[in-house]
């Protein structure tokens, strides 16, 4: 029986004449749903560690408490708005809530700018986010195809994150012009709040792409259905998770560096720049070498990042970093997805809630322990993460070894999952 994530004749992927993989259009519009989305959102963000601490007085330790809080409450949604998708077969209404809920919370910043209302807004506004992603993941792998899923995911990561290069300079542009002041802050988020709603409405003119539905299939059935390989690759990618702390530290670790609030900004758009050209790139590399190599690149990326950040002692190091972030960030957030759609064909949409829902629940102690070693000294919470990336790679590994019994654990494009 052939495996559900490489096809037989990879020839029959579409291309240009120039030798290109061509995109179905839909691709490209929930591309521009997420470009919209996100530049309105990393606006607010690429600021948000260093007002929240700065401007609203809140302490890091706060910060890592809802930025955990932020992380758990992107996945605690996940799980079941896959199983919907999967329940109804249906893509739209699922991932349009989400997208909608996401863009009412963002309300909240034209109201207040207390420590209460950020911090509420972080974690409301990630809410929506957990409930769009897997039904939209699913969306997005029934339109790719197999041969070039990775490129398919590669191109929309890539223009997500454009909105996140956009964003920031949005941001930097209004506080070199207004100062970094209350009343700039303030306008930055009317500012932010407008491309949310245009996400909103380009994705309701969307027609959806429905997948099989499973009407009479429960919670429980539902997890029991799907592959061994998918459980099995829950194990690393929680072990990762331990170590996955919010950026907004490495945001903290620049600005106590010497960067000013305005230089942090444009570091975070040069690691969302480095993420825009990189995502289309591995996402190939992962459809020519099997994306389970790639899932350990990015692994081995995020442990080389931390390491450096324990030993960093110059600001072109700190410079580098972030964009060497940005490679990692292209590898994790779009081709784990791609290589959940390879590992269950079926249950796509629960597949990538359930692994967002193990590994967000994982973020929170994750933030919660950065936040803590953080006031003892940063360079232990990168080390930690150094550790546990090291980790994930060998449990990765052996667990493939373990289920294939042979040597060659990590595959290529023709091996099964």
């Amino acid at each position: 029986m052939m495996s559900a994530d490489k096809p037989t004749d990879r020839s029959a992927a579409p291309a240009s004449p120039a030798g290109r993989p061509t995109l179905n259009p839909d691709v490209l519009r929930l591309g521009w749903v997420s470009f919209l989305t996100d530049l309105s959102s990393e606006a607010v963000f690429s600021v948000f560690a260093v007002f929240f601490t700065s401007v609203a007085g809140a302490s890091s330790a706060l910060l890592g408490l809802i930025e955990g809080l932020a992380d758990f409450s992107a996945s605690s949604l996940n799980y079941l708005s896959g199983w919907l998708s999967d329940r109804s077969g249906r893509r739209k209404p699922f991932a349009l809530a989400g997208y909608g809920f996401s863009t009412l919370a963002k309300s909240l910043l034209l109201v207040s700018v207390s420590v209460a209302a950020l911090g509420s807004f972080r974690v409301i506004e990630r809410l929506g986010k957990g409930f769009r992603g897997p039904p939209r993941d699913a969306w997005l792998s029934s339109l790719a195809d197999p041969a070039t899923r990775g490129y398919s995911f590669g191109v929309h990561k890539a223009l997500d994150k454009a909105g996140a290069v956009f964003g920031p300079l949005v941001a930097y542009a209004l506080l070199r012009w207004l100062g970094e002041s209350a009343d700039a802050y303030r306008l930055l988020f009317w500012v932010a709040f407008v491309p949310a709603v245009l996400s909103v409405v380009l994705l309701a003119f969307m027609t959806d792409r429905p997948g099989t539905p499973h009407q009479r299939e429960s919670m429980g059935q539902n997890w029991r259905a799907l592959s061994p390989a998918f459980k099995r690759f829950l194990w690393p990618a929680g072990i990762f998770a331990l170590g996955y702390y919010s950026l907004g530290f490495l945001l903290l670790k620049a600005h106590a560096f010497g960067f000013s609030v305005s230089a942090t900004v444009l570091l975070y758009a040069l690691f969302n720049a480095v993420c825009v050209v990189a995502a289309p790139l591995v996402g190939r590399l992962g459809d020519a070498v099997g994306r389970s190599r790639v899932v350990v690149l990015g692994y081995a990326l995020y442990g080389l990042i931390n390491l450096g950040l324990v030993f960093a002692g110059q600001g072109w190091q700190i410079v580098a970093l972030f964009a060497v972030y940005g490679v990692f960030y292209a590898v994790e957030e779009a081709q784990s997805k791609a290589y959940i759609a390879d590992l269950e064909p079926e249950r796509r949409a629960t597949a990538v809630g359930a692994y967002n829902f193990v590994t967000g629940v994982l973020y929170l102690p994750a933030s919660l322990v950065a936040g803590a070693l953080w006031t003892v000294d940063p360079r232990l919470a990168f080390g930690l993460a150094t550790l546990l990336s090291a980790s994930a790679i060998a449990v990765f590994v052996s667990t493939r070894r373990a289920a294939s019994g042979r040597g060659a654990v990590l595959s290529g494009p023709a091996a099964p999952p």
